[in-house]
């Protein structure tokens, strides 16, 4: 049976014994307490996530893929999909290195990146779905006002909502610089979208209620 052994070893020389991450963190007041036994201990636990919890995740990927309801016009992920999510919220995972603030554990992205990476190489499919919220959390989190921020931040951070990945259109592929798409500013302060998107990265799904 295929197995997923996260390369921990790997991660750990490169931080600490190349880069010594955790002598320029204590340079940066925010992750002046962040040390080598913090970074290696959450990403352990990330590795198990990655290895026990997602990976098996592939068989009933491959083999169903997601079912939509021609009548309801909803979709449902493969079995299994929807209480690996839940478990990825419990675990407190969609918050590693988001601001306290909005209920973040403020831990530095690098440590979300590396667990991202074992996530990515253990099922890039189940992956899609609450790694594109952590692009519409930073977003938001460096250009939304306030009132967004009030209303989306928490819950990204926390889980209970996911983003999606709206990049598509049907005249240019992945051309991204052919986009045509507007967004035009209108007098309430709301915007006018103007534009055709296809291929919405986890557009619908059943692992969350905003979706």
């Amino acid at each position: 049976m295929p197995i997923y052994n996260p390369p921990l070893r790997d991660m750990q020389f490169v931080m600490h014994e190349v880069l010594k991450v955790t002598d320029e963190f204590k340079v940066l007041p925010k992750y002046a307490d962040i040390d080598a036994d913090t970074i290696n201990a959450v990403l352990e636990e990330g590795g198990k996530f990655a290895s026990e919890v997602t990976f098996p995740l592939n068989i009933s990927g491959d083999e169903e893929g997601c079912t939509l309801d021609k009548t309801t016009h909803e979709v449902t992920p493969p079995k299994g999909f929807k209480q690996a999510y839940a478990k990825y919220v419990e675990g407190g995972w969609a918050a590693l290195s988001c601001d306290p603030e909005y209920g973040g554990q403020g831990l530095p992205f690098l440590v979300n990146q590396c667990f991202y990476e074992m996530m990515n190489s253990a099922n890039q499919a189940w992956t899609m779905y609450p790694g594109l919220s952590h692009g519409a959390y930073e977003a938001l989190h460096a250009h939304g006002t306030d009132a967004q921020k009030k209303i989306y931040l928490p819950k990204l951070t926390s889980g209970e909502w996911t983003g999606t990945m709206c990049l598509t259109e049907p005249h240019c592929g992945t051309d991204l610089g052919l986009l045509a798409t507007r967004a035009s500013p209108q007098a309430d302060g709301s915007y006018q979208l103007t534009g055709n998107k296809i291929f919405i990265s986890a557009g619908e799904h059943d692992m969350t209620s905003n979706i």
